[in-house]
């Protein structure tokens, strides 16, 4: 099993007299035993941190009981206590209403601020009162059982150490093959599986130690998960806040989701706190990923819906890192969710029907039961397509190709956001009710992008931006598949094919009022970046340039080069490099556009990157003021002539326009001193500030700008 590198600043294996004394006591014994639940531990420590859990349980449960008078129905709310409120700064004072197949039930001691002295070492500020026992639970873990593998599940069969009976060539003979457990000498199988344990635990106690060496607290914790639904939540819909519980949640979702919300906020050492969260859910599913995929919530209609839900987090986080170790894992395992996806049936799962949506009228516990119902089924569809947002995207930044065959997704497109935003059930069933009966699928979509010759009409479905996203993804998965001579593998269409798709989906872009202002300027982000890379590889030009003035970078990995022969001066003055430069300054125009709470969508980074790459060619190649056309029309800054002349009817080159002019022959209508002008050299350096404001946010930035600021060296 992948092993995880530990963050703490001293290695696990040192020679100190420390480490040496742990390391004599540790035998497998576990002498010390819980009173209440005779739990084993090998630590006295580790034990009283446990029996602290009990203290706290059993002063909740005597105050549940002397304030059993003011207990709330469960009817009084329709959300659970634990449900966001971006308003409140202290816990929710209503009690969960009871779920089929929930094992956790929210305490009163948790759910009443006026029970606060029953258990005084609880923080009631907390916004997520459960973060407090997440927190005793990471401190308290036992690190030789806390994530470790089952023993009948370890991956390897057991080893014979007798070398010198091993017949290293092929058999002259075929005899009788009695039992092979007398072939293994005594103690040779115990050996292996306790080596390998021992291995395991090993990792699991340095990362732990790792968690407890950078100060983490349950106000810490709280601050994350507030920060996830808060900054992440909206940019990247995938978790559904009003029916959210904590208690429903594997620790591992947990943590991932607060490694994330790690990064909005302000200390310094938030970002080594976040790491050290990230490495301990990375460890969970590396060595327990066969229990996880087990697991299955009180509404999910699969298994493993938390496994991929907690994977697709950490590789979100780990493909936008800072470390560059964490950053590979990611890209490893990412086609781990595909598979773990079609194994428990994801793919497979009968979406949730319109006509389960209940009646106004209806009781509230069958809304209720409904929602709750429709909002795992499409926290699950949701997941799926955010993996296939996610592979496109990395698959772009890295230059390799996609995991999976992204037109051939046969899942429907996910519901509106107005409906996943609902804030209760009666709002949500108004605004579910007022939607298409029948959604297609992304197969059909795809198809509809790519009709036959003569059959072209347009997309005549209603998107959200989230669905655009996977659209535009699945297209880049083609643009992927094309190598630098434009020759597209068997079966994958063509650059010029795709580039017609792409002006379809600018034109819904267009088209769907129902976009909020943000949404559209970040699917947009994405459109033109996948635009520009259908001019040119921007991943690969980037190595190009970094290649040849012997910059080192640390972006992309992959050897993925040039066409030999290319030459930067030359493809500057094609119409390709004309298009691309007018899709790059677009990116830089609407990442400026952006308010500043949206201003971390996931795409940001490499989109930003992928323009200041076209202008430091430009500004290399010695062209550095650009007279650009006064207005864009980007069906023809998009499309050339040989695109449009491949029977689509309705997509005609404007006539004359100024943007066909830039593109064909480099000029505009605008007399000399008039119309814009851009300064490369200028615009690199505030690409350069936008960066640095990325920081925080997405540490792979750091990278970015160090090229970046080698590259404006170079052009001075």
């Amino acid at each position: 099993m992948p092993q995880t590198t530990s963050t703490s600043t001293s290695s696990p294996t040192a020679t100190t007299p420390t480490t040496k004394a742990l390391s004599l006591q540790d035998t497998g014994s576990k002498p010390f035993v819980c009173k209440d639940c005779r739990r084993p531990f090998a630590r006295q420590d580790a034990l009283t941190r446990h029996e602290k859990l009990h203290v706290r349980a059993a002063n909740a449960k005597q105050a549940q009981v002397q304030q059993s008078a003011v207990h709330v129905p469960p009817q009084a709310s329709p959300l659970d206590a634990l449900a966001w409120d971006t308003h409140r700064t202290t816990a929710p004072g209503v009690v969960s209403s009871s779920t089929p197949n929930n094992a956790w039930e929210t305490s009163q001691a948790e759910a009443q601020p006026g029970l606060q002295h029953a258990a005084s070492d609880l923080d009631f500020t907390l916004i997520w009162p459960d973060s407090e026992n997440l927190f005793q639970s990471i401190m308290a873990c036992d690190t030789t059982d806390q994530w470790q593998m089952p023993l009948g599940a370890l991956p390897f069969p057991p080893v014979v150490q007798d070398i010198n009976g091993m017949n290293f060539g092929s058999p002259n003979s075929f005899d009788d093959r009695g039992s092979s457990i007398g072939a293994i000498p005594s103690g040779g199988s115990h050996q292996a599986v306790r080596d390998v344990t021992e291995m395991v635990t090993s990792s699991s106690s340095s990362v732990t130690a790792a968690i407890k060496a950078t100060s983490i607290t349950s106000v810490f914790l709280d601050e994350c998960l507030h920060m996830f639904f808060v900054r992440f939540i909206p940019t990247f819909p995938i978790l559904h806040r009003a029916t959210f519980v904590f208690r429903e949640c594997t620790h591992p979702l947990l943590l991932n989701a607060m490694a994330l919300g790690s990064l909005y906020l302000g200390p310094k050492d938030s970002v080594a706190k976040g790491e050290a969260l990230w490495r301990l859910a990375h460890t969970a599913i590396a060595t327990s990923w066969q229990s996880l995929i087990t697991h299955s919530g009180p509404y999910d209609a699969c298994k493993g819906v938390q496994l991929l839900l907690t994977a697709l987090l950490g590789q979100i986080y780990g493909a936008l890192s800072k470390n560059r170790v964490i950053r590979t894992t990611s890209q490893v395992f990412r086609p781990l969710g595909f598979f773990w996806a079609r194994h428990c049936g994801m793919l497979d799962c009968e979406p949730f029907s319109m006509e389960s949506v209940p009646f106004p009228s209806a009781p509230n516990s069958e809304k209720e039961n409904r929602w709750r119902t429709w909002a795992a089924r499409e926290i699950q569809q949701r997941a799926l397509l955010a993996y296939h947002i996610l592979d496109g995207l990395v698959a772009q930044m890295s230059g390799d190709g996609a995991s999976t065959r992204h037109v051939a997704n046969p899942l429907i497109l996910p519901s509106s956001e107005a409906a996943f935003d609902a804030s209760n059930v009666d709002e949500w069933i108004a605004t579910m009710r007022s939607q298409r009966s029948e959604q297609p699928s992304f197969r059909l979509v795809f198809r509809s992008l790519f009709p036959p010759i003569g059959s072209f009409r347009p997309l005549d479905y209603q998107f959200s931006a989230f669905a655009l996203r996977v659209v535009l993804e699945g297209l880049q998965s083609l643009v992927s598949d094309s190598d630098e001579s434009d020759l597209a593998a068997v079966g994958v269409p063509g650059r010029s094919d795709v580039r017609r798709a792409l002006a379809q989906v600018h034109e819904t872009i267009t088209m769907s009022i129902h976009l909020s202002a943000p949404e559209r300027l970040e699917v947009l982000l994405r459109w033109h970046t996948i635009c520009l890379d259908t001019m040119i590889n921007s991943t690969i030009l980037c190595r190009h340039v970094c290649s040849r003035y012997d910059i080192t970078q640390h972006v992309s990995g992959g050897s993925r080069t040039m066409r030999p022969g290319f030459d930067m001066v030359k493809w500057v003055n094609t119409e390709d490099a004309r298009r691309a430069l007018l899709h790059a300054i677009a990116i830089q125009d609407i990442v400026e556009q952006l308010p500043r709470g949206r201003a971390h969508v996931i795409h940001m980074p490499s989109s930003l990157f992928s323009a200041t790459t076209i202008y430091v060619v430009f500004s290399l190649a010695g062209v550095t003021n650009i007279h650009l056309p006064r207005t864009i029309v980007w069906q023809d800054a998009l499309l050339s002539r040989a695109d449009l002349n491949l029977g689509c009817d309705t997509l005609r080159p404007s006539t004359g326009s100024e943007t066909r002019r830039f593109v064909e022959e480099g000029r505009t209508d605008s007399p000399p001193g008039m119309g814009a002008v851009r300064n490369l050299l200028y615009e690199m350096n505030s690409l350069q500030k936008l960066f640095r404001c990325l920081f925080s946010q997405w540490g792979i930035a750091h990278d970015m700008e160090e090229i970046i600021d080698q590259w404006i060296t170079l052009c001075h």
